[in-house]
């Protein structure tokens, strides 16, 4: 401490320092005016220098310096080999159509003849540009379809769909460009029936063998009628009229499942039928009482 002269109080009076660890701020002892307010040349202060300048960062984890000597080991300053090695993501593996040729007739059923068939289109057609931008699974469904018809053992479209995933419009585009492709190197895709599907749904439905002859003889006359009826749903509705009239009936939903057919479809398609049912259903399986004992269109 020392004696200085005070303006505020007008004596003299001895100085406090109140900051020790700047040295430089002294007051009066009397009234505690700041007398003396000098920094010292060994204390920066650089918010005075420059009101501006930002205060240092603490080096820490956030400030993306580790290690002891102070080396950087942000991302952003990692090298451009290892942020791509990190960004890398595994390629998936190539598609495998035969493969999935095969995973389809497993599902379904099919014998090796179609299977060995869907292959060899496969290879014919795989490697043309606008099946490239199709989806992979929709090529092989249309492939595998294409291959059943050839053979005269017909699916239906939402069979392959179940089989494999593929939806039913991607489907269509690819058998509909595999077909005329096939036409184009004179190959025949051959003709679906309405008898090609009926053996099939019946023997899922448990018919007998009576009514299996009698829904094939009913089909034969009903596709020489112009109903502008798809054969699957031609087969169908003749299905759901034969179990009619025999002692085991099967109702709309039933064979709606079986067929993949909707039942506002197979109800249509009876409303179609009905009036020509005494010209389609063979006599020696159905009298005139019978058929009128069947529910009005």
């Amino acid at each position: 401490m020392s004696d200085t002269f005070c303006q505020a109080c007008k004596c003299f009076t001895e100085v406090v320092v109140s900051d020790h660890a700047t040295g430089g701020t002294s007051s009066c002892s009397e009234c505690g005016t700041v007398v003396v307010d000098e920094v010292p040349e060994w204390v920066s202060v650089p918010d005075r220098e420059d009101p501006t300048r930002e205060p240092s960062k603490p080096v820490g984890p956030e400030s993306g310096v580790s290690g002891s000597n102070g080396a950087a080991a942000s991302d952003e300053e990692a090298s451009p080999a290892r942020r791509g090695k990190r960004r890398r993501r595994p390629r998936p593996p190539p598609f495998d159509g035969f493969g999935s040729i095969a995973a389809v007739s497993d599902r379904l059923g099919i014998v090796a003849a179609i299977k060995d068939r869907a292959n060899d289109i496969y290879k014919k057609v795989v490697d043309q540009k606008p099946l490239k931008f199709r989806t992979p699974d929709a090529v092989v469904a249309a492939c595998v379809y294409i291959a059943c018809r050839q053979e005269n053992k017909p699916c239906t479209v939402k069979e392959m769909c179940s089989a494999n995933g593929a939806t039913k419009k991607e489907v269509a585009r690819a058998k509909d460009f595999i077909m005329k492709y096939l036409e184009t190197e004179g190959q025949e895709i051959g003709t679906i029936h309405a008898a090609a599907f009926l053996r099939r749904f019946c023997s899922v439905l448990g018919m007998s063998n009576i009514e299996v002859m009698a829904a094939q003889e009913t089909v034969k006359k009903s596709e020489e009628l112009v109903l502008r009826r798809s054969p699957i749903s031609l087969a169908a509705v003749v299905i759901y009229i034969i179990t009619q009239l025999s002692n085991d009936k099967k109702g709309v939903k039933d064979i709606a499942f079986v067929t993949r057919v909707a039942e506002a479809t197979i109800k249509n398609s009876y409303k179609d039928l009905y009036p020509h049912l005494s010209e389609v259903i063979p006599a020696w399986f159905a009298k005139e009482e019978d058929l009128r004992q069947l529910p009005p269109a």
